[in-house]
């Protein structure tokens, strides 16, 4: 009997259910497509010189835990059945049906929910998963078949996963029911959400952010007492008296509230903060972009303390603006009675002052959270682009054997060696060479060699000869010098105004062999490796041969471009090798080092991939929750906005009116919290943009950033629309019926 009342009953609420259906459909799809690739029967042709154990098990761990937070959205939904359900309850424990029953048949009920999610999301994750797998071979240049292939290992997970969150969700409702009085159940739908106006949160965050401001205000002045300087230019001084102004005209807005607090209600104050926070959040921000650009003397610690009073603000902005929501609706309401009365606006707008009063809270977790999902989705494309971009820079040779001064203190410690170690293994494992070039790095003057100050290192030189070696690897297009010439060669990550700076600064050099100008080419950017530099250098000057043998020389690398991709195996033996010999800091002081592009490549990939994925899937996940959330709250109260439009109906309303109001009405609900996420996302992204710019513009491009940029923000319309459409349908039904 209990069975058939528990399908009985699955059946009749599916309606009730299909949001949640839809939403844990999605996440059980999500989490398949992405844990697919760490099943074990998943052996995807990468070839040899790759490691799939890194990624696999990487993945793993990422998606797990990131899965985690769907427990809250499981939580939830249940949550809203329980409300649903709360008279049906009531009249089944009149009828006599014990409590500990009712709830386990609501468990019933909603596990078999769950399963039929788990089904249905399991049968769409295997069509998923090729996209995943498409990602990945696309990451490792390796071509790509269609291969549908159901994981039993991946399946186990999934069902395991998700089953112990239901069963968890599930004994907390059959206690939370349990416990419940009958009259409680009964009353439920009477009952009445606490009013805007007794809710204290909101003041608890504005009591963080006066101390925030507090402390703001102590920094900006000891800042500008140690180093503020009037020779600075415009925007630092502004800088500088912004972070005193803006927060001492925070706190002063706070001490006049609190001496017209007979005069002045909280919703002054809150406005005034509101405004406040804004211009605290520029004049933050301000010093880490400044201080990038003018080098000022501000350390990274307190970089992160102005970024952190940014967060403070923005967290504080979204909040009030929530919360003040109402109180602007009503203000404009009763300030402009021609629209107040006109058409059907005064019941609309009663409508949305009534819900926002009782869910300001809500709605601000749910603009945080949409804040860091979009954040997450445009980030991932971001710092995956600049991954392979570094990469692309870092592995240019199959093998990069380099050398560094900086704790060599006797010029006859310098070394000098060949590496035959590499010579010899290649010979023994027959591993041929394409190109393989042994080179010094040379200081222009040997008094140099004892300057030793952080970002202040001598630009080392390398000869023409070897130099034009090094081109024809890469393939670059051999150059010619003077007899007394030289050119610069610089860092793809070098900004045209520092090159500029620095050309315009040494057109010529004095060297032990004699005084060079600088060629009429004054410089080449192509990438050739970062190890062809000093330390906190982003230059390198190229000498004629015959001025580099009067030079010092203080660095010896070795460059390898092999006939074919050396093996993952190979790779991981001779670097074991070749650090037991030259070990990264040598008794002498010598720090060596040696990078194969077959373990830099197969490490970059698997990190940036799972860092990539992680990035959307937790993005997806909290983009979920957030609308999954947005959607149930206006679907809860459609059977008290049931009565409501009946009686606009009575009162003669047309049909094509109720529904355009209701399309109003989810337009608020789901925009207010989207727009303001919008808002804050656009000034934590574009700081974010502005602060690695000199990296996107060297490893990816303006152009392709705004094109992945442009594709994140139609996936991100696509699922909002889903879900808005899904409720907009749903909410319909309801009132309608």
């Amino acid at each position: 009997m209990y069975a058939k009342l528990v399908f009985r009953n699955a059946r009749r609420s599916v309606k009730d259910y299909l949001v949640y259906i839809v939403t844990m459909t999605i996440c059980v799809t999500l989490f398949y497509a992405f844990l697919s690739i760490s099943s074990s029967y998943y052996n995807p042709d990468i070839g040899s010189e790759y490691d799939f154990t890194l990624l696999s098990d990487g993945m793993k761990a990422a998606i797990c835990m990131i899965t985690l937070l769907l427990i809250f959205l499981i939580r939830f939904v249940n949550h809203y059945m329980l409300r649903q359900k709360q008279k049906e309850f009531a009249i089944q424990s009149i009828m006599g049906m014990e409590q500990k029953t009712i709830g386990r048949i609501f468990f019933a009920e909603t596990l078999i929910m769950g399963m039929i999610s788990i089904l249905i999301g399991i049968f769409f994750g295997v069509f998923c998963s090729q996209f995943i797998t498409a990602m990945l071979l696309t990451a490792y240049g390796r071509p790509y078949e269609i291969s549908w292939t159901l994981f039993p290992d991946t399946v186990l997970w999934t069902v395991v996963f998700f089953v112990i969150s239901f069963l968890m969700v599930g004994m907390f409702n059959t206690r939370t029911i349990q416990k419940t009085k009958i009259i409680t159940m009964l009353s439920a739908e009477k009952e009445n959400e606490p009013k805007l106006g007794k809710s204290r949160w909101i003041f608890v965050m504005a009591i963080i952010f006066e101390l925030f401001t507090v402390w703001a205000l102590i920094t900006g002045v000891i800042k500008a007492l140690f180093f503020y300087d009037s020779r600075f230019p415009i925007p630092v001084q502004l800088m500088y008296f912004g972070n005193i102004l803006f927060p001492a005209v925070t706190l002063g807005w706070s001490f006049l509230w609190l001496f017209q607090k007979k005069k002045w209600d909280a919703q002054k104050l809150l406005c005034g903060l509101l405004a406040c926070s804004v211009f605290n959040t520029f004049a933050a921000v301000s010093v880490p972009a400044l201080t990038n650009q003018y080098y000022l003397p501000l350390g990274n610690g307190m970089l992160r303390q102005y970024l952190l009073y940014a967060l403070v603000d923005l967290l504080f902005f979204i909040g009030a603006l929530i919360y003040l929501a109402s109180s602007f609706i009503v203000i404009w309401k009763e300030k402009s009675p021609e629209h107040r009365y006109k058409e059907e606006n005064l019941f609309f707008l009663g409508q949305i002052t009534s819900k926002l009063n009782t869910t300001s809270k809500t709605m601000t977790l749910i603009c945080i959270t949409l804040v860091l999902a979009i954040f997450l989705f445009i980030a991932a494309p971001i710092l995956s682009g600049w991954a392979f971009g570094y990469l692309g820079a870092r592995s240019m040779y199959d093998v990069q054997v380099f050398s560094r001064y900086n704790n060599v203190y006797e010029e006859k410690n310098l070394p000098q060696d060949n590496y035959e170690i590499i010579t010899d293994f290649f010979a023994t494992h027959e591993i041929d060479t394409a190109y393989d070039c042994t080179f010094s790095l040379y200081l222009p003057k040997k008094a140099d060699f004892h300057n030793r100050i952080k970002y202040d290192f001598p630009v080392v030189a390398i000869s023409l000869s070897d130099y034009n070696v090094i081109r024809k690897m890469l393939g670059y297009e051999q150059i010619s010098l003077g007899e007394n010439e030289f050119i610069t060669q610089w860092k793809t990550i070098a900004t045209e105004e520092e090159r500029n700076s620095f050309i315009a600064e040494h057109t010529s050099v004095v060297t032990d062999g004699g005084t060079l100008n600088i060629s009429e080419q004054s410089y080449s950017d192509e990438a050739m490796g970062e190890t062809l530099y000093n330390s906190y250098t982003d230059v390198l000057y190229v000498f004629p041969d015959k001025i580099c043998e009067e030079l010092l020389p203080v660095m010896r690398n070795r460059y390898i471009i092999t006939t074919k991709k050396i093996t993952y195996e190979n790779a991981r033996e001779l670097e074991r090798l070749f650090t037991a010999e030259y070990p990264e800091q040598a008794e002498s002081g010598v720090a060596y080092g040696v990078r194969f592009s077959t373990l830099q490549t197969n490490s970059a990939i698997a990190n940036n991939f799972i860092l990539q994925t992680g990035m959307i899937y937790g993005a997806v996940v909290l983009m979920v929750i957030c609308l999954t959330v947005l959607s149930l709250q206006q679907l809860l109260d459609a059977g008290r906005y049931k009565y409501r439009f009946s009686v606009l109906r009575k009162l003669g309303v047309e049909e094509q009116r109720i529904h355009k109001l209701i399309l109003e009405q989810l337009s608020v609900w789901f925009g207010l919290p989207i727009i303001a996420a919008i808002m804050v996302a656009a000034v934590v992204i574009g700081y974010f943009i502005q602060t690695i710019s000199a990296e996107i513009s060297a490893y990816i491009g303006f152009t392709a950033l705004m094109l992945q940029i442009g594709v994140t923000v139609g996936i991100l319309g696509i699922l909002l629309l889903c879900y808005f459409i899904s409720t907009w349908v749903i909410f319909r039904r309801s009132v309608n019926s």
